[in-house]
């Protein structure tokens, strides 16, 4: 769909990838969010092919079971928009395809995130960047996502010259088999089967009370491919090219939700108050920081939810003007899902 191409009041929406974990969130999202769509269709491989998905309706499309249809290069005519979550490899295939259908894909994967012709959207940061799409609107990383709507509204106390970020990465990060070997390897480790006997596929080492410091593929200069996209993303996003980012991302054996300590230094001073203030009143943050009464964003409480949590603010005294915080956020909602699908709102309206 050309950007000049009006986006129909009630598009036809498919689903690519709609049996993986956030495929299935797409649909749950679409349902919560009560999308306008006229059709929904759930697209995936071949394999797939056949198997029936239990969906709760959105718009004018009914409660029902969704038929899985093999994606395809004809999957796309008719469609109006398209929730890719079906890898980079699958997203790029199908570009030409989408496009060429007269479709708007919204894709979840890192495949165009950097192209310089692709927005690259969190709503509540950049919605403007959508006008100039040309058929492809990508999703950030999900631990980018949440970051960039916490930094957005103190962005805008100050100018943020750097961001110090270390992560705690749920399981949900690396689909819905990682998350089952967590369930699995912690009930093999409770039961006493020994480490080189342990179910290991999902990740480099056990998962299960353990914490693993590389996420992604290695670098040359030391750091890996989800600490480069948090660095490069974040520039992108927030449209500030000098802006400073270091990042270390740790997957945890948490479910789901990510959570991050981060650490902002500011070009001018920026209070405690200040920074609650813009926090409590900006859209998709909640502000959750009573230590005294150990209130705080946890991921064992928040799966499930939309807005991102923050808490544990305070000054940082190791720079001049510095603040840091802690955030949590869904990383399957608002991390993957719930992020197209506010896109597709954006478009819609």
């Amino acid at each position: 769909m050309t950007k000049d191409k009006k986006m129909p009041e009630n598009p036809v929406v498919a689903v690519a990838g709609a049996t993986g974990a956030v495929g299935a969130e797409f649909l749950k999202v679409l349902h919560d969010v009560n999308f306008p769509a006229s059709e929904v269709r759930a697209l995936a491989s071949a394999r797939s092919a056949g198997k029936e998905l239990e969906f709760e309706g959105c718009g004018n499309v009914s409660a029902g079971k969704l038929v899985v249809q093999e994606m395809t290069s004809e999957s796309f005519k008719g469609v109006d928009i398209a929730l890719f979550s079906a890898g980079a490899s699958v997203s790029k295939a199908m570009r030409e395809a989408v496009v060429n259908a007269g479709a708007i894909m919204i894709d979840n994967s890192s495949a165009f995130r950097m192209d310089p012709d692709v927005p690259l959207v969190v709503p509540e940061v950049n919605p403007q960047d959508i006008q100039w799409h040309s058929g492809v609107i990508a999703n950030p990383n999900c631990s980018t996502i949440q970051m960039v709507v916490a930094l957005k509204p103190l962005y805008n106390l100050s100018r943020i010259k750097r961001v110090v970020v270390s992560t705690y990465q749920a399981a949900s990060g690396a689909g819905a088999p990682a998350m089952a070997e967590l369930y699995d390897q912690t009930r093999e480790f409770l039961d006493g089967t020994p480490e080189d006997e342990l179910t290991i596929n999902a990740f480099q080492h056990r998962i299960a009370f353990n914490c693993i410091p590389h996420i992604d593929v290695p670098m040359e200069d030391g750091s890996t491919k989800e600490e480069w996209k948090m660095v490069v993303e974040t520039k992108k996003i927030m449209g500030d090219a000098d802006l400073a980012v270091c990042a270390t991302c740790v997957r945890v054996p948490v479910l789901r939700c990510h959570g991050e300590a981060i650490n902002v230094e500011f070009e001018d001073d920026v209070t405690v108050e200040q920074a609650r203030a813009a926090l409590s009143s900006a859209h998709g943050v909640q502000v959750m920081d009573n230590l005294e009464n150990c209130e705080y964003p946890m991921p064992g409480i928040l799966a499930g939810t939309d807005g991102v949590f923050v808490g544990r603010l305070r000054r940082d005294n190791s720079v001049e003007h510095g603040l840091a915080f802690w955030n949590v956020a869904d990383q399957i909602r608002k991390g993957a899902a719930l992020n197209a699908v506010q896109i597709a709102q954006l478009l819609v309206s």
